[in-house]
């Protein structure tokens, strides 16, 4: 059980993600970690595993794995997940994988989950999830061609980009811009300065 926030100015703060994009908003609100540690964790969702309850469950143990090895840190551990009703979309890792994710988002209302989680130095762990809700216009198969062939979408949850080209195939958002991108920062920051963290 958490107690009182502890921890507070002149602790380390740690990134438990690779994640470029993670990296970027993080220095936007002035919250730049002192170093970037990824997490190794199985990222393959359970069997009838809901989408949200996958990005909840693996921003707890990046955050954790990487917390146990950087004792007296706050660390915090992102994870998001695009769906389709009740089916997690991979993070697309080839051109087929891609196509078939951008065609099933075409035309229709899509949830991002965002699953954050941050571990204060005294081991108390605080999470939460972010929704937003994005609809796509209708995509013709030039235009798919054409996003597919930039590359952008590699390594994408949904096997797209909101923050690139992408951006024009977004026909209405409600709810976290930057959740969309890689992280909730209204959230994180909350939940950092909740457990104690001082920029």
């Amino acid at each position: 059980m958490c107690v009182e926030p502890t921890g507070g100015k002149g602790s380390r703060f740690v990134l438990a993600s690779a994640s470029p994009r993670r990296l970027s908003l993080l220095a936007q609100i002035g919250m730049a970690p002192d170093s970037v540690v990824p997490a190794e964790v199985d990222e393959r969702p359970r069997p009838r595993e809901l989408p949200r309850d996958m990005a909840v469950r693996l921003a707890e143990a990046k955050a954790r794995a990487v917390a146990e090895r950087e004792r007296g840190a706050f660390v915090l551990g992102a994870d998001t997940v695009v769906a389709c009703g009740r089916r997690s979309l991979p993070k697309a890792q080839d051109e087929a994988e891609a196509r078939g994710c951008l065609q099933m988002l075409s035309g229709r209302r899509h949830r991002v989950y965002g699953g954050v989680a941050v571990v204060a130095p005294d081991g108390c762990m605080a999470s939460r999830l972010v929704t937003t809700v994005v609809t796509f216009k209708r995509l013709s198969e030039a235009e798919i061609d054409g996003y597919i062939a930039g590359g952008e979408w590699r390594d994408k949850a949904g096997a797209y980009a909101i923050q690139g080209r992408a951006a024009v195939f977004v026909r209405k958002l409600i709810g976290s811009y930057s959740n969309v991108v890689g992280l909730p920062l209204y959230e994180t920051a909350a939940l950092s300065k909740g457990l104690g963290f001082m920029t």
